[in-house]
């Protein structure tokens, strides 16, 4: 019996960064961007936000929707590139807010394929037995690592985090391909910060610690491995390409879609794009597409679909899943937004930071009998 998905949630914060912003910081405009992404406007993390605590209320409202307890949990795995600390994991920090106390957890970390990747892994431990009840988010704090210095960078990423709950039913994840190939790991890259060139005067001075790219590249290596592993993917399921009914991509950029899309032989009224209002928000993208198209009606119980994605690395990964959630009775308000260069001016100078607590939250230690 496979690994179904019986929750589904999502947590943007309301912090808006538009392309008009963006002109103001680097040289740019709406139309340039526009034509080259697809992208008009993302999200921006604020000060009190985090990618825990954004992975938090998506899992919550996961949780919500499953109509399962945090206590029945057995296994958590975030997906992400920007984690709360290098240590610990992004995991612990997440059940460290939701309050659990029980269970495993661990951080997956694939890019923008990161989502992918830890569905297919928790799809193995529900499946096995190994795990019962599976939380996977796949949360970003991209707006952290973004130079906005850099128009070629800044312009793409966005913030958000999206959860699914997994247990195992009749029908769920059908099949999954992974890849990867490290030889082409400059293409996307924060340079600094890992152990091998920690923080120092001279990373700092020279902006290592942001996100640099090699657009070019990338876009083409992204649309030949979202197609191959996509098709790979469809065959180890038993399906061929006519028998998926949606295809939900990483929301890389518009051209990116479109292209994969072309090579799978997939019109576009079949794939879910929400790239324009969120950007590139990377391991989150896919659950944050899939649960606005969940909650518009655009996806629906007796679908098969497929998830693609391709990230830093360079790392891809596609899935077949047979969609069982029914439907909400209508989509859940929109929250109020408020603009977000506030936020980016004090993420430039620093003063988004002042006065701010380092560490974690203190909890009260685990009692024994609960280990």
């Amino acid at each position: 019996m496979p690994a179904e998905i019986v929750g589904l949630g999502v947590a943007v914060p309301p912090y808006v960064l538009t392309n008009a912003d963006l002109e103001e910081l680097v040289d740019t405009n709406d139309q340039w961007i526009t034509e080259r992404t697809g992208i008009k406007e993302r999200r921006v993390a604020g000060r009190d936000d985090s990618t825990a605590l954004l992975g938090k209320r998506a899992a919550e409202q996961a949780l919500k929707v499953a109509g399962i307890g945090i206590d029945e949990v057995d296994l958590v795995m975030v997906a992400t590139a920007t984690p709360d600390y290098t240590l610990p994991s992004a995991a612990c920090i997440l059940q460290l807010e939701l309050g659990m106390t029980r269970g495993a957890a661990m951080d997956v970390i694939a890019g923008c394929s990161g989502f992918v990747y830890a569905l297919a892994t928790a799809s193995q431990f529900v499946d096995s037995g190994a795990a019962e009840t599976a939380l996977v988010v796949g949360s970003e704090t991209l707006s952290r690592i973004c130079d906005y210095t850099d128009r070629g960078t800044c312009i793409l990423f966005g913030d958000g985090a999206g959860a699914v709950v997994l247990r195992k039913g009749e029908r769920g994840v059908r099949a999954f391909s992974l890849g990867a190939d490290g030889a082409r790991s400059r293409l996307l890259m924060t340079p600094a910060g890992g152990s091998r060139f920690p923080a120092n005067s001279r990373t700092v001075a020279e902006r290592r610690h942001y996100l640099v790219m090699e657009g070019r590249e990338v876009f083409k290596g992204a649309v030949t491995a979202m197609a191959a592993s996509s098709l790979e993917a469809i065959e180890r399921s038993g399906l061929k390409p006519d028998d998926i009914d949606l295809v939900v991509p990483h929301q890389a950029n518009q051209r990116i879609i479109e292209a994969t899309a072309r090579r799978l032989k997939t019109p576009m009224a079949n794939v879910v794009m929400n790239v324009a209002r969120y950007g590139n928000t990377s391991a989150a993208s896919i659950p944050i597409a899939m649960a606005e198209a969940w909650e518009q009606g655009q996806i629906r119980p007796g679908q098969r679909l497929l998830l693609t994605a391709f990230g830093a690395g360079l790392a891809w990964g596609s899935a077949v899943v047979d969609w069982t959630l029914p439907n909400p009775a209508e989509p859940a308000p929109e929250e109020p937004t408020q603009p977000a260069m506030p936020i980016v001016r004090g993420l430039l100078d620093g003063t988004l930071w002042d006065g701010a607590d380092m560490l974690p939250p203190l909890r009260a230690a685990v009692p024994e009998a609960a280990l």
